[in-house]
Protein backbone atom coordinates (compact mmCIF):
# COMPACT_ATOMS: atom_id res chain seq x y z
CA UNK A 1 0.00 0.00 0.00
CA UNK A 2 1.14 3.71 -0.89
CA UNK A 3 1.57 6.63 1.69
CA UNK A 4 -1.59 8.39 0.26
CA UNK A 5 -3.81 5.33 1.42
CA UNK A 6 -2.63 5.68 5.03
CA UNK A 7 -3.15 9.45 5.11
CA UNK A 8 -5.01 11.35 7.85
CA UNK A 9 -7.59 13.54 6.59
CA UNK A 10 -9.25 13.95 10.13
CA UNK A 11 -6.71 16.29 11.57
CA UNK A 12 -5.09 13.43 13.75
CA UNK A 13 -1.30 11.78 13.17
CA UNK A 14 -1.26 9.18 11.07
CA UNK A 15 -1.94 5.88 12.38
CA UNK A 16 1.52 4.69 11.37
CA UNK A 17 3.15 7.06 13.52
CA UNK A 18 0.81 6.70 16.33
CA UNK A 19 1.34 3.05 16.67
CA UNK A 20 5.75 4.12 16.40
CA UNK A 21 5.26 7.00 19.23
CA UNK A 22 3.38 4.52 21.67
CA UNK A 23 5.18 1.66 21.05
CA UNK A 24 1.59 -0.47 19.81
CA UNK A 25 3.20 -3.09 18.08
CA UNK A 26 0.76 -5.79 17.62
CA UNK A 27 0.78 -9.04 20.09
CA UNK A 28 -0.17 -12.15 18.54
CA UNK A 29 -1.32 -13.33 21.93
CA UNK A 30 -4.34 -10.71 21.52
CA UNK A 31 -5.25 -11.86 18.17
CA UNK A 32 -3.77 -8.11 16.69
CA UNK A 33 -3.70 -7.68 13.26
CA UNK A 34 -3.92 -3.14 12.93
CA UNK A 35 -5.64 -1.76 9.87
CA UNK A 36 -3.47 1.39 8.75
CA UNK A 37 -5.76 2.32 5.36
CA UNK A 38 -8.00 4.70 6.31
CA UNK A 39 -9.95 4.27 3.08
CA UNK A 40 -10.74 0.84 4.12
CA UNK A 41 -11.98 1.48 7.89
CA UNK A 42 -13.90 4.43 6.40
CA UNK A 43 -15.67 1.74 4.27
CA UNK A 44 -16.08 -0.20 7.59
CA UNK A 45 -17.81 2.32 9.17
CA UNK A 46 -19.96 3.58 5.93
CA UNK A 47 -21.31 -0.36 5.79
CA UNK A 48 -22.70 0.06 9.56
CA UNK A 49 -25.40 2.48 7.60
CA UNK A 50 -25.66 6.26 8.55
CA UNK A 51 -24.52 6.60 12.33
CA UNK A 52 -25.74 10.14 13.00
CA UNK A 53 -27.36 10.29 16.18
CA UNK A 54 -25.92 6.37 17.03
CA UNK A 55 -24.23 4.88 19.44
CA UNK A 56 -21.36 2.68 18.24
CA UNK A 57 -19.53 -0.20 20.77
CA UNK A 58 -16.80 -0.87 19.45
CA UNK A 59 -14.31 -4.21 20.11
CA UNK A 60 -10.24 -4.31 20.06
CA UNK A 61 -9.70 -0.68 18.68
CA UNK A 62 -6.02 -1.17 18.86
CA UNK A 63 -4.49 1.73 17.92
CA UNK A 64 -7.71 3.36 16.42
CA UNK A 65 -8.08 3.21 12.84
CA UNK A 66 -11.80 2.32 13.02
CA UNK A 67 -12.20 4.42 15.72
CA UNK A 68 -11.61 7.61 13.90
CA UNK A 69 -13.67 6.54 10.88
CA UNK A 70 -16.77 5.91 13.36
CA UNK A 71 -16.08 9.36 14.51
CA UNK A 72 -14.96 11.16 11.45
CA UNK A 73 -18.76 9.25 9.73
CA UNK A 74 -20.85 11.03 12.18
CA UNK A 75 -21.24 8.62 15.33
CA UNK A 76 -22.28 10.30 18.13
CA UNK A 77 -20.84 8.14 20.79
CA UNK A 78 -18.79 5.75 20.20
CA UNK A 79 -17.99 3.27 23.72
CA UNK A 80 -14.36 1.57 22.64
CA UNK A 81 -13.63 -1.48 25.25
CA UNK A 82 -9.69 -2.31 24.98
CA UNK A 83 -7.78 -4.60 26.84
CA UNK A 84 -4.56 -3.34 25.70
CA UNK A 85 -3.31 -0.85 27.82
CA UNK A 86 -0.44 0.20 25.75
CA UNK A 87 -3.36 1.47 23.34
CA UNK A 88 -5.03 3.32 25.90
CA UNK A 89 -3.04 6.73 25.35
CA UNK A 90 -3.48 6.71 21.55
CA UNK A 91 -7.65 6.48 22.20
CA UNK A 92 -7.00 9.30 24.76
CA UNK A 93 -5.50 11.65 21.88
CA UNK A 94 -8.70 10.70 19.43
CA UNK A 95 -10.82 11.22 22.61
CA UNK A 96 -9.40 14.82 22.81
CA UNK A 97 -10.08 15.26 19.28
CA UNK A 98 -13.45 14.56 19.46
CA UNK A 99 -14.90 15.83 23.26
CA UNK A 100 -17.14 14.46 24.51
CA UNK A 101 -18.00 11.54 21.60
CA UNK A 102 -15.33 8.77 22.31
CA UNK A 103 -15.53 6.98 25.48
CA UNK A 104 -12.67 4.49 26.39
CA UNK A 105 -13.20 1.38 28.51
CA UNK A 106 -10.64 -0.85 29.97
CA UNK A 107 -12.03 -4.01 29.71
CA UNK A 108 -11.88 -7.37 28.21
CA UNK A 109 -14.46 -7.43 25.64
CA UNK A 110 -15.60 -11.48 27.24
CA UNK A 111 -16.28 -10.58 30.87
CA UNK A 112 -17.85 -6.78 30.01
CA UNK A 113 -21.38 -5.86 29.24
CA UNK A 114 -21.42 -2.73 27.31
CA UNK A 115 -25.31 -2.43 27.13
CA UNK A 116 -25.47 -0.15 30.65
CA UNK A 117 -23.05 2.28 28.67
CA UNK A 118 -25.32 2.99 25.66
CA UNK A 119 -28.20 4.90 26.64
CA UNK A 120 -31.74 4.56 24.96
CA UNK A 121 -31.06 6.03 21.39
CA UNK A 122 -30.21 3.38 18.37
CA UNK A 123 -27.13 1.35 18.88
CA UNK A 124 -24.89 -0.59 16.63
CA UNK A 125 -21.66 -3.05 17.27
CA UNK A 126 -19.02 -2.19 14.31
CA UNK A 127 -15.47 -3.85 14.86
CA UNK A 128 -12.25 -5.68 13.44
CA UNK A 129 -12.44 -8.11 16.11
CA UNK A 130 -9.66 -9.74 17.34
CA UNK A 131 -9.35 -13.25 15.25
CA UNK A 132 -9.20 -15.29 18.65
CA UNK A 133 -12.29 -13.90 20.36
CA UNK A 134 -14.38 -12.71 17.67
CA UNK A 135 -16.90 -16.46 17.58
CA UNK A 136 -16.98 -16.20 21.77
CA UNK A 137 -18.32 -12.59 21.57
CA UNK A 138 -20.86 -13.11 18.59
CA UNK A 139 -22.17 -16.23 20.21
CA UNK A 140 -22.53 -14.60 22.96
CA UNK A 141 -24.76 -11.64 21.85
CA UNK A 142 -26.69 -14.29 19.72
CA UNK A 143 -27.83 -15.95 22.95
CA UNK A 144 -28.84 -12.97 24.83
CA UNK A 145 -32.05 -14.28 27.11
CA UNK A 146 -33.86 -11.13 25.79
CA UNK A 147 -34.45 -10.62 22.33
CA UNK A 148 -34.77 -7.92 20.20
CA UNK A 149 -31.14 -7.30 21.71
CA UNK A 150 -29.81 -4.21 23.07
CA UNK A 151 -27.92 -3.71 19.35
CA UNK A 152 -29.51 -2.89 16.09
CA UNK A 153 -26.82 -4.39 14.01
CA UNK A 154 -23.47 -5.89 14.28
CA UNK A 155 -20.82 -5.18 11.24
CA UNK A 156 -17.83 -7.33 12.11
CA UNK A 157 -14.51 -8.33 10.60
CA UNK A 158 -14.15 -12.26 10.75
CA UNK A 159 -11.57 -14.76 9.27
CA UNK A 160 -13.37 -15.84 6.22
CA UNK A 161 -13.73 -19.44 7.05
CA UNK A 162 -15.56 -18.00 9.96
CA UNK A 163 -18.06 -15.69 7.50
CA UNK A 164 -19.04 -18.81 5.88
CA UNK A 165 -20.35 -20.39 8.82
CA UNK A 166 -21.80 -17.37 10.08
CA UNK A 167 -24.07 -16.92 6.70
CA UNK A 168 -24.15 -20.54 5.72
CA UNK A 169 -27.82 -23.03 5.79
CA UNK A 170 -28.56 -25.82 4.81
CA UNK A 171 -27.76 -25.55 0.97
CA UNK A 172 -23.67 -24.98 2.15
CA UNK A 173 -23.59 -28.46 4.23
CA UNK A 174 -20.03 -27.80 4.34
CA UNK A 175 -19.92 -24.77 6.05
CA UNK A 176 -23.62 -25.08 8.04
CA UNK A 177 -22.60 -25.89 11.65
CA UNK A 178 -24.10 -24.50 14.83
CA UNK A 179 -22.86 -20.87 14.58
CA UNK A 180 -25.29 -21.04 11.47
CA UNK A 181 -28.35 -22.43 13.44
CA UNK A 182 -28.28 -19.45 15.99
CA UNK A 183 -27.24 -16.35 13.47
CA UNK A 184 -30.02 -17.61 10.99
CA UNK A 185 -32.04 -17.96 13.63
CA UNK A 186 -32.23 -14.87 15.40
CA UNK A 187 -30.69 -12.85 12.47
CA UNK A 188 -30.08 -12.13 9.05
CA UNK A 189 -26.98 -12.20 8.16
CA UNK A 190 -24.49 -11.46 5.30
CA UNK A 191 -20.68 -10.89 4.09
CA UNK A 192 -20.40 -7.50 2.69
CA UNK A 193 -16.66 -7.80 0.82
CA UNK A 194 -13.73 -9.49 1.82
CA UNK A 195 -10.03 -7.52 2.82
CA UNK A 196 -6.83 -9.23 1.60
CA UNK A 197 -4.16 -9.80 4.37
CA UNK A 198 -2.36 -7.48 2.88
CA UNK A 199 -4.64 -4.60 4.44
CA UNK A 200 -3.18 -5.36 8.30
CA UNK A 201 0.00 -5.08 9.96
CA UNK A 202 0.80 -7.70 10.47
CA UNK A 203 -0.70 -9.28 7.57
CA UNK A 204 -3.05 -12.90 8.89
CA UNK A 205 -2.11 -15.82 7.01
CA UNK A 206 -5.94 -15.59 6.00
CA UNK A 207 -8.73 -13.30 4.05
CA UNK A 208 -11.01 -11.50 6.32
CA UNK A 209 -14.70 -10.76 5.55
CA UNK A 210 -17.03 -8.38 6.88
CA UNK A 211 -20.10 -9.17 7.91
CA UNK A 212 -23.49 -7.72 8.82
CA UNK A 213 -25.93 -9.20 10.79
CA UNK A 214 -29.44 -7.92 11.44
CA UNK A 215 -31.68 -8.92 14.45
CA UNK A 216 -35.00 -10.75 13.54
CA UNK A 217 -37.73 -8.71 15.27
CA UNK A 218 -39.95 -12.10 15.82
CA UNK A 219 -37.67 -14.98 15.56
CA UNK A 220 -39.09 -18.57 16.07
CA UNK A 221 -39.94 -19.44 19.47
CA UNK A 222 -37.88 -21.61 21.61
CA UNK A 223 -35.30 -21.63 24.40
CA UNK A 224 -31.88 -20.76 23.73
CA UNK A 225 -30.57 -23.20 25.82
CA UNK A 226 -32.74 -26.22 24.27
CA UNK A 227 -31.46 -24.90 21.09
CA UNK A 228 -28.02 -24.58 21.68
CA UNK A 229 -28.29 -28.24 23.53
CA UNK A 230 -29.81 -30.08 20.31
CA UNK A 231 -27.29 -28.45 18.10
CA UNK A 232 -24.25 -29.29 19.83
CA UNK A 233 -25.54 -33.12 19.64
CA UNK A 234 -26.24 -33.04 16.23
CA UNK A 235 -23.10 -31.39 14.72
CA UNK A 236 -20.54 -32.89 17.18
CA UNK A 237 -21.27 -36.10 15.61
CA UNK A 238 -22.27 -34.42 12.13
CA UNK A 239 -21.64 -37.58 9.66
CA UNK A 240 -23.97 -39.27 11.58
CA UNK A 241 -27.63 -39.46 11.29
CA UNK A 242 -29.80 -37.56 13.87
CA UNK A 243 -31.37 -40.58 15.28
CA UNK A 244 -28.16 -41.89 16.25
CA UNK A 245 -25.88 -38.19 17.34
CA UNK A 246 -29.40 -37.00 19.00
CA UNK A 247 -28.47 -39.49 21.57
CA UNK A 248 -25.84 -36.88 23.19
CA UNK A 249 -29.01 -35.08 23.86
CA UNK A 250 -31.75 -37.56 24.62
CA UNK A 251 -32.65 -40.74 25.11
CA UNK A 252 -35.69 -40.49 22.68
CA UNK A 253 -34.13 -39.42 19.39
CA UNK A 254 -37.00 -40.47 17.74
CA UNK A 255 -39.61 -38.20 19.62
CA UNK A 256 -37.88 -35.16 18.79
CA UNK A 257 -37.72 -35.92 15.13
CA UNK A 258 -40.99 -37.31 14.46
CA UNK A 259 -42.43 -34.15 16.78
CA UNK A 260 -40.54 -32.19 13.85
CA UNK A 261 -40.92 -34.22 11.23
CA UNK A 262 -37.60 -35.09 10.64
CA UNK A 263 -36.56 -37.78 8.75
CA UNK A 264 -34.67 -40.07 11.64
CA UNK A 265 -31.52 -40.82 8.96
CA UNK A 266 -31.40 -37.31 8.03
CA UNK A 267 -28.03 -35.94 9.34
CA UNK A 268 -27.80 -32.27 10.83
CA UNK A 269 -26.75 -30.39 8.01
CA UNK A 270 -29.34 -31.35 5.54
CA UNK A 271 -32.17 -29.56 8.60
CA UNK A 272 -32.99 -26.26 8.22
CA UNK A 273 -33.47 -23.78 11.15
CA UNK A 274 -36.76 -24.11 11.48
CA UNK A 275 -36.32 -28.05 12.02
CA UNK A 276 -33.72 -27.58 14.87
CA UNK A 277 -35.86 -24.87 16.56
CA UNK A 278 -39.11 -28.08 16.90
CA UNK A 279 -36.65 -30.28 17.82
CA UNK A 280 -35.71 -28.06 20.67
CA UNK A 281 -39.53 -27.00 21.67
CA UNK A 282 -40.11 -30.48 21.78
CA UNK A 283 -37.13 -31.05 23.73
CA UNK A 284 -37.19 -30.78 27.93
CA UNK A 285 -34.36 -31.26 29.93
CA UNK A 286 -34.07 -35.37 31.34
CA UNK A 287 -36.67 -36.10 27.95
Amino acid sequence: MSDIDHRADDGLPPLRDVVRRHGLEPKKALGQNFLFDLNLTGRIARSAGPLDGVTVVEIGPGPGGLTRALLSAGAARVVAVERDPRALPALAEIAAHYPGRLDVVDADALRFDPAPLVGSGPVRIVANLPYNIGTPLLTGWLTAPVWPPWWDSLTLMFQREVAERIVADEADRANYGRLGVLCGWRTQADILFDVAPSAFVPPPKVTSSVVRLTPRSEPLSCAVEALEHITRAAFGQRRKMLRQSLKAATPDPGRLLQAAGIPETARAEEVPVAGFVAMARAWTPGS
